[in-house]
């Protein structure tokens, strides 16, 4: 395949030495003509293993080239690949304009040629950013079918880049409704087994990535910082954390949904934070970790108020199914919230039975919520009929139940993924989707 990549930075150096080793043809495009004259020599623009054996054996099998004019490399190659750089501005703000000028080039050489292509977006850049970028530069092309255009996150780390590329971790293909991709350009050239979404949801993918990275090592230094204080090996105890794969080193915990409750997470998170503070040890990663978790469940309350209705139905009060653990459930804040409110509430949960609470359960039921006795209902159908929204926190009722009572001017808010609810005749809402 003939490929043109627009930024011979990090990202397109490394995707053009790799993608010429699988025997494609790239025409590299830069405006740096330093760049491009080190490049079409088969010289690596950075520093990173392999690159440059890769270059040079590019460079001698035919398979490089590279200028500065896009209008010539559009009409040498069948797909475009555009890697330049998306730098911040002092605002924190991303500066687009390097691809905007790229995308600007190739449209206009696109409808100048008339010739069909195909366009993969690979630089970061923010959810809605393909979408503006298509809108402004390549509609009329997309509609006519004259162009297919893919968002397709890159995940190359420094010192590690072509390995990753040749065993990527993780494959992502952004089209614009989130269907499969009509052609195989972006897996035959990228591999792996790509995830397909929308433009905007794949774009996600990478913030979500490099977010999620940034938190891990900034828990691992607070740990480290109070192993520290204590006189303890802060890496030995993350070694230990990072042993159990079931749930420190897993999906178990990454599922948006409900807020975290229970009598473990919220009590040992104030507890160090306590200790932290006693201290004197900085912890901002911990410091917000519950004011996050409240920020969660006010969204939640917003979701409700906002419907509309006046009559609440909840299928699940424990802080988590098959159990009737009430302390710290989001559930409880919940109905407690919409009680001060003036709200009417019915409630569902098959694994609650009030003469059966004891000790901190009982008591923590009995100062939040007294009444609940009058609020719990022995059986799905008395809280379906009698609200008007549906909380549903819980899988405890089934399908077959909750279809003999639905009615479409009923509304449901799915917190935790119950994702069948969406078949049932009323009007569905995710919580976070």
């Amino acid at each position: 395949m003939n490929v043109s990549i627009f930024g011979l930075g990090y990202v397109g150096g490394v995707t053009a030495g790799c993608l010429a080793e699988l025997g494609h043809t790239i025409i590299g495009v830069d405006v740096q003509q330093a760049k491009v004259d080190a490049f079409g020599r088969g010289f690596s623009p950075i520093i990173e293993p392999e690159l440059d054996d890769l270059l040079q054996a590019a460079k001698r099998s035919g398979r490089i080239s590279a200028t500065t004019r896009a209008a010539d490399a559009v009409a040498q190659s069948d797909v475009s690949i555009i890697c330049v750089g998306t730098p911040s501005l002092e605002s924190g703000r991303l500066n687009l304009d390097f691809v905007r000028k790229v995308s600007e080039q190739i449209s206009q050489a696109l409808k100048e040629s008339g010739k069909k292509h195909v366009v993969l977006f690979r630089s970061t850049m923010l959810p809605g950013s393909t979408r503006n970028m298509v809108r402004e530069f390549f509609e009329d092309l997309r509609l006519t079918d004259q162009l297919r255009i893919y968002y397709c996150p890159e995940f190359l780390r420094e010192g590690t880049a072509v390995k990753d590329f040749r065993e990527p971790s993780l494959s992502v293909v952004g089209t614009h409704n989130g269907q499969e991709p009509e052609g195989n350009e972006a897996h035959e050239l990228l591999g792996g087994r790509p995830s397909v979404l929308g433009w905007e949801g794949a774009e996600m993918i990478k913030y979500s990535c490099n977010y999620f990275h940034a938190l891990k090592v900034g828990f691992a230094n607070e740990i480290g910082r109070v192993c520290k204080f204590l006189g303890e090996d802060g890496a030995r105890v993350m070694d230990v954390v990072c042993e159990d794969t079931r749930l420190n080193i897993s999906s178990y915990y990454m599922k948006p949904g409900n807020p975290f409750g229970g009598s473990c997470l919220p009590k040992d998170v104030s507890a160090l934070l306590s200790f932290a503070r006693q201290e004197g040890i900085s912890l901002p990663l911990l410091d917000n970790t519950l004011d996050t978790n409240q920020a969660h469940l006010d969204m939640l309350i917003k979701l409700i108020v906002r419907n509309g209705s006046r009559k609440i139905g909840l299928l699940g009060l424990a802080f988590k199914s098959d159990t009737d653990d009430l302390r710290g459930s989001p559930m409880v804040a919940v109905a407690e919230t919409l009680l001060g409110r003036g709200y009417e509430l019915r409630i569902y949960d098959p694994s609650l039975n009030l003469t059966r609470l004891i000790g901190a359960n009982e008591l923590e039921i009995q100062r939040r919520m007294p009444h609940l006795a009058s609020l719990l209902k022995s059986n799905v159908r008395e809280v379906i009929e009698g609200s008007e929204l549906i909380v549903a926190s819980q899988k405890c009722a089934s399908m077959d139940d909750l279809a003999a009572w639905v009615k479409p001017e009923q509304s449901v808010i799915d917190i935790n993924g119950w994702r069948d609810l969406d078949k049932l005749p009323w009007n569905y809402q995710g919580l976070c989707w």
